[in-house]
Parts: structure tokens; sequence; C-alpha cells
């Protein structure tokens, strides 16, 4: 998804309206929401002081997108991020959760590059490659539709057991790495 280099301007009025100064009109969190979904970065600001309320306004997006039951974030990950606030892994958590979605939209951006076949893919000959490309392409399916993307595809293959417990098992191996690099950090 590409952006725009220059952030869109939101300006926040005493009476709590935002303003877009692009369009010179004002506009509601949605519209907001919208402009993010659509590749743009936004920054929001308080109009007589001057202060970012970038942080504020996008984590209201997100309370309000979660209290009307499109759940992204499991409750767990919630809780993490609470208890983050409190300990020494606060200065970790940022830069973190910023690669972590990351790799997220590169790996995204790769699935799908995959899963349309453009790009030639050496695993496709490997054992069990095509129930985790069908797991791949169900998960993708599932994110992209509750951030309102929906992507049309076709119906994925129920995978073996056989094929499940190996991956199950290079996940948590994956997992685990993952667990002892953070605790060397």
């Amino acid at each position: 998804m590409a952006r725009k280099s220059e952030k869109l301007l939101i300006k926040r009025y005493a009476s709590r309206r935002l303003y877009n100064a692009e369009t010179s009109d004002y506009v509601t969190l949605d519209d907001i929401a919208g402009f993010i979904r659509d590749g743009r970065d936004v920054e929001i600001i308080d109009l007589k002081s001057g202060d970012d309320l970038t942080r504020t306004y996008l984590l209201q997006i997100i309370a309000e997108h979660e209290g009307r039951g499109e759940n992204i974030l499991p409750i767990e990950i919630l809780t993490d991020l609470v208890r983050s606030y409190a300990n020494q892994a606060q200065s970790v958590v940022p830069q973190f959760l910023a690669m972590s979605f990351e790799m997220l939209r590169d790996g995204q951006s790769k699935a799908m590059d995959n899963m349309a076949g453009s790009i030639p893919n050496p695993m496709a000959q490997m054992p069990g490659f095509a129930a985790m490309q069908a797991q791949q392409q169900a998960f993708m399916q599932a994110m992209m539709s509750s951030w309102g993307g929906g992507v049309a595809t076709e119906e994925p293959k129920a995978p073996s057991r056989a094929d499940t417990t190996s991956d199950l098992d290079d996940i948590r191996a994956q997992l685990a790495e993952l667990q002892a690099k953070l605790a060397g950090l």
C-alpha cells in the first residue's frame, strides 16, 4: 500500500470538531480511519495549544472498533500491553511492536504475491506446503475482511492432522527462539 509523502493535517478546534486542512471540511473519526486505511498518515493537532493529539485519537479509533465487536486484538495482547506500562518491558515493547507490524506488512505482501502466483515459490515442492498455503490464505482472508478490505478467495482445504502437528511443532520452535532473543535484550 503506497503512502502519500505528506501527512494529512487534521486540526481540532476548541469545540472538539475535527477539521481537514487539506480539503477544508470537518471530518469524523470514521473519516480519519478511512484516510489511514487508504494509506495516508495523519497528524491531529489541537489548534489552540498546538499539542499533538494523534496518538489519543488513534487509540480512540481502535477502542471504538473493538467496542463494536470488530475484535482484532486478543485479550491476552491487551493484557500484556497494560502490563508493559508497569514494568521494564516498556522500553522494548514499542520497538518490538513496530518490528512485528512491519514483518506482518511485508509477510502479507509476499503471501499475497505468492498466492497470486506472481513469484515462483521454491517451497511449493515441500510436503505439506499446500495445506500450509491454504491456512495462510484463510488467515489472510480473515485478517483482510476484519480490516474491511475483504479478499475473495477459494475455500481453503482442511490440512491433514500430520501436517498440522508438524506445522505446530515448527511454530513452537520459532516462538521459543523469539522468546530467547527477547530475554537476551
